[in-house]
């Protein structure tokens, strides 16, 4: 892989990350010089007899010297190749590295569910067909492949993205019409927008980049990954959801798109618990059920003790008393003003407030035109 990455005109720099010592020769960099960047030193890398130990020691180390090297500006792309265990070791470290900084994965199991190893991350993953054990007619081919894509990458100039203030929005099907309004307005004003789908996963790619100081601004819109977190749906928030943001204390605008709803995949996954509730199929592979009151409070106190807890931290709530999602609308199958009204009054109740810390209340629908002209307004105030 070296050699066929040299071969396009990058330098290549071969780095063992064996969990046995001595390694063999022949390495750039030796798995030694690698194992000490663990938190604990060297020892705690080669000390251990059971693999699974070890190669959990090596993958920190490998972490710590891949932040290390990009950040000394020794290093403009990594590229891995694994079976299960390599994959975990070297794509754990990956995740280490910013977004936007070029990781390649050639893996024996990146033609599965690949979550696992790439969590939020942008890793690419090439399925490397055969087993990473030798060369063959197959394997050759699929990594001079990978070689000449990550030269490719190592060779692309660093874009340039802090020409105008960053900010993230969550976004949902059923609050599609809202977050598009918004988008239109702010890059027009010379925003850039970053818009995640709110399945879990996007959420957390959001707080991954404010954390990692990428956004200047978050535009929470859409909440629902918290209902999913805390009824069991496919979309769950995780238990860290609004933590990064906010740590940071960046401007931060949020209200409750599609908490009126928890997602399902195809309707015979449905938990049987659950079969006396009211439903809407959404395609062959999304259940929505409506949430109900019991539920919509407990969302409340699970976000109000979020933000209580960083009770410096300054928000905007917006409440769109009208509805919370296309399918909350007056004569749509979710409309439930009793529902709504108890996630409304729970969370104003339970959420302190200050001169930095606002619930406002708007007698609009979330996709009304009204109601993104004052997200926007609140923002623009927020970021001034």
């Amino acid at each position: 892989m070296a050699d066929a990455i040299r071969s396009e005109g990058v330098a290549a720099v071969l780095v063992d990350v064996g969990t046995m010592k001595p390694g063999p020769e022949g390495a750039g960099i030796d798995r030694a010089e690698v194992a000490k960047f663990h938190p604990d030193g060297a020892d705690a890398v080669f000390s251990h007899n059971d693999r699974g130990a070890a190669v959990i020691a090596m993958s920190q180390a490998l972490r710590g010297f891949l932040v290390a090297e990009h950040g000394e500006g020794n290093c403009s792309a990594v590229i891995g190749l694994g079976g299960t265990g390599g994959t975990s070791m070297i794509a754990t470290a990956m995740r280490g590295l910013p977004i936007g900084f070029p990781k390649l994965m050639v893996s024996t199991v990146a033609s599965g569910d690949t979550s696992g190893y790439i969590g939020t991350s942008d890793i690419t993953m090439m399925f490397s067909v055969v087993d990473v054990a030798g060369l063959n007619r197959v394997s050759s081919q699929i990594y001079r492949n990978a070689a000449g894509a990550i030269a490719g990458m190592a060779r692309l100039e660093v874009a340039k993205s802090d020409e105008f203030p960053a900010v993230g929005i969550t976004m949902f099907g059923v609050t599609t019409t809202c977050v598009t309004a918004v988008r239109e307005d702010l890059e027009a004003q010379g925003f850039d927008t970053l818009v995640f789908h709110a399945t879990g996963v996007g959420g957390r790619a959001m707080e991954e980049l404010a954390g990692s100081n990428l956004l200047d601004g978050v535009l929470d819109i859409t909440t629902t990954e918290v209902a999913d977190e805390i009824v069991g749906g496919v979309f769950a928030s995780g238990p860290d959801r609004f933590d990064a943001i906010l740590e940071k204390k960046i401007p931060y605008v949020f209200s409750l798109g599609a908490l009126d709803m928890v997602n399902f995949g195809a309707v015979e996954t449905v938990p049987k618990e659950f079969k006396d509730r009211k439903f809407h199929v959404h395609n062959s592979n999304v259940t929505l059920m409506r949430t109900t009151i019991e539920e919509n409070r407990l969302f409340a106190k699970w976000i109000a003790a979020k933000f209580n807890a960083h009770a410096d931290s300054p928000f905007t709530l917006l409440i769109p008393e009208g509805g919370i999602s296309e399918l909350d609308k007056p004569g749509n199958p979710f409309h439930d003003t009793d529902a709504d009204g108890a996630l409304f009054d729970e969370l104003e109740k339970a959420l302190v407030q200050g001169p930095t810390r606002k619930v406002i209340r708007y007698p609009f629908h979330i996709n009304d035109p009204e109601f993104s002209a004052a997200i926007v307004s609140e923002f623009k105030k927020a970021i001034s």
